[in-house]
């Protein structure tokens, strides 16, 4: 099986190929990259991967960042 996984420093989303019971990482492999903070990683009821991103810009207190919703589709 496979966990995806968002970072939020490395802004990046890699795919974890997982050993038949979870324990162990097999591969890693980066999906994508520079898109972006990601803040969480979500399968939808509609079965597409959707990401939290955000641009990083907030410094603290009172001042925001800019997050949006990304949903992920598959190429053929």
């Amino acid at each position: 099986g496979s966990i995806l996984s968002g970072a939020l420093a490395g802004e990046q989303l890699a795919r974890l190929h997982m050993s038949d019971d979870y324990r162990e990482v097999i591969v890693e492999e980066t999906l994508a990259y520079d898109m972006g903070r990601i803040r969480d990683v979500r399968q939808g009821p509609d079965g597409y991967i959707y990401l939290a991103i955000s641009d990083g810009n907030g410094a603290g207190r009172g001042n925001f960042e800019t997050t949006e919703i990304v949903r992920l589709e598959p190429i053929d």
